[in-house]
C-alpha cells in the first residue's frame, strides 16, 4: 500500500508539475505563436504549418499505450536545455529576431520534457515535437540566398530546353526573352515553396519507413524533386507563352501551373517512398 501511495504523489507531483510547465510556456511564448498562426496563415510558402502540429498531437495519441509503458523519471540535462532554449528567446526578444524566438519554443518544450519526465519519454517524442521546425519560416537572409541561385538555375535550365527544342529566346539572369514577351522567374517560381512543403511530406512519409538510410534519401529527394519539377513548370510556361501570349504566364493560368507541378512533385514522392519502402 505505501509503495501504491508514493506511486500516486508521484504522479500528482508530475501531473502538477507539467500543468505549471505548459502554462508559464503559454503566458511566455503566446504572443510568439500567435504571430506564427499568422505567417501561416498569410504566407502560402508555409500554409503546411497547420498540419505539422496536428500531425504531432496524431502521433503522440496513437503512440499513447507505449509511452504509458516508459518509466518517469526526470533529468537535470533537461534544465540545462531548457535555460539555453530561454537564452535564445531572450536573445531573439532583444535582436526583434522572430526566428530565434520561434525556434526556442521546441528547445524550451523538449528541454522541459526531459527535465519533467527524462530521456526515455524524449527520446520517443523527439520525431513529434522536432518535425514542428518545418513550420517555422526561415530567416528572410536565408530565404533570400536561397530564392536568387535557385532562380537563376530554373531560368536557365529552362532556356536551355527551350533553345534546345528551336525556341528562339535567350536569357539575361533570372529573365526570359521570347520574341513575343519578356518572361521573369521571381521568387514565387524558383522551387523554394515546394521545396519547403515536399521536405516537410518527404519527413513525414520518412517516419513510417523502417532503414535510417532509405529515410535520409526519401528526405534528400525532396531537394532535386522541387528543384526539377520547377524547370518543368518554367519550360512549359515558357512553351505556353511563345504560342498563346503572354496571358499564359499570369493568373489563372500561372496558379493552375503551380498547382499542377506541385501535384506532380507530390506524386513523383509517393512513388520514390513506394519504390524505397519495398526494401
Amino acid at each position: 500500500m505505501e509503495a501504491k501511495a508514493k506511486k500516486i504523489n508521484l504522479l500528482q507531483e508530475q501531473t502538477l508539475a507539467l500543468f505549471i510547465f505548459a502554462a508559464g510556456l503559454i503566458y511566455l511564448y503566446f504572443p510568439v505563436l500567435k504571430g506564427l498562426v499568422s505567417d501561416w496563415w498569410h504566407d502560402p510558402n508555409y500554409s503546411h504549418g497547420f498540419l505539422l502540429p496536428l500531425f504531432a498531437i496524431y502521433l503522440i495519441w496513437a503512440k499513447r499505450q507505449e509511452l504509458a509503458r516508459v518509466t518517469l523519471k526526470g533529468s537535470w540535462w533537461g534544465l540545462l536545455l531548457l535555460l539555453t532554449g530561454l537564452g535564445l528567446f531572450l536573445l531573439g526578444r532583444v535582436a526583434g529576431e522572430q526566428f530565434s524566438q520561434r525556434f526556442s519554443f521546441l528547445i524550451v518544450l523538449y528541454g522541459g520534457i526531459i527535465f519533467l519526465f527524462g530521456w526515455p519519454l524524449a527520446k520517443k517524442l523527439f520525431f513529434p515535437v522536432w518535425i514542428n521546425i518545418l513550420a517555422i519560416p526561415i530567416p528572410y537572409v536565408i530565404y533570400n540566398s536561397l530564392t536568387f541561385p535557385l532562380k537563376l538555375f530554373a531560368s536557365k535550365a529552362a532556356t536551355e530546353l527551350l533553345q534546345l527544342l528551336g525556341y528562339s529566346v535567350y536569357r539575361d539572369g533570372n529573365i526570359i526573352v521570347l520574341p513575343n514577351m519578356v518572361l521573369e522567374v521571381i521568387d514565387a517560381c524558383s522551387g523554394i515553396r515546394s521545396l519547403i512543403s515536399l521536405l516537410a511530406i518527404c519527413s513525414i512519409l520518412a517516419y513510417f519507413m523502417r532503414s535510417n538510410f532509405w529515410r535520409l534519401v526519401l528526405i534528400l529527394a525532396s531537394i532535386p524533386i522541387a528543384i526539377g519539377v520547377n524547370i518543368v513548370r518554367v519550360f512549359l510556361t515558357g512553351v505556353l507563352s511563345y504560342h498563346l501570349g503572354p496571358k499564359v504566364a499570369h493568373g489563372f493560368f500561372h496558379t493552375f501551373s503551380g498547382m499542377l507541378v506541385f501535384g506532380l512533385s507530390i506524386f513523383l514522392v509517393f512513388i520514390l517512398h513506394f519504390l524505397v519502402h519495398k526494401r
